[in-house]
């Protein structure tokens, strides 16, 4: 029961950092955190916030699709289909974390989920994601991404580490 507390306080710490830089750069747009979807109205599509070094801006951008931009052109029924879709894996995510005994797997999952759930809030509040890092090399630019990105991935990363750990351990070929 004690680790079910520190997955969660683990979650809500994802949660927080992830929704607290959103609203910081949307604050330091309009001057004020827009509530729902008056962020639309307020904020511009995509905005160059800052040129930090030679490969990595602070770029404003709204993603109304799923990971990089995927189903972005798929029309009005997207962003309902992506809210249901992401609230159904997170749900299986939380039961396989709950039912989970190797703390190896679950602690990526732990990740994932702070991260998933990041982003659904994003989807609910604004009817999309706010994507802010932007990593490029020259004019070829990595999709925009943003914490809770950044916490799927490495949860994700973590997941497969420990997968291909296991399989050797096991003698799995």
């Amino acid at each position: 029961m004690k680790r079910f507390f520190i997955f969660a306080a683990v979650i809500l710490g994802i949660i927080v950092v992830d929704q607290v830089t959103k609203d910081y750069l949307i604050y330091l747009i309009t001057g004020g955190v827009p509530a729902f979807a008056d962020a639309f109205e307020l904020v511009p599509v995509s905005y160059l916030m800052a040129h930090v070094t030679d490969f990595f801006n602070v770029l404003f951008t709204w993603n109304p699709g799923a990971s990089f931009s995927i189903l972005r052109g798929v029309g009005e029924y997207a962003p309902m289909f992506i809210i249901v879709s992401t609230g159904a894996i997170v749900g299986f995510l939380i039961y396989y974390a709950i039912r989970c005994a190797c703390r190896f797997e679950q602690w990526p999952v732990v990740l994932i989920i702070g991260g998933a759930l990041g982003n659904l809030i994003d989807r609910v509040r604004f009817g999309a994601v706010i994507d802010f890092l932007d990593f490029h090399i020259g004019g070829i630019h990595w999709p925009a991404f943003n914490v809770a990105d950044t916490f799927i991935v490495m949860g994700v990363a973590l997941y497969m580490i420990n997968w291909i750990v296991h399989r050797r351990r096991c003698g799995v070929k």
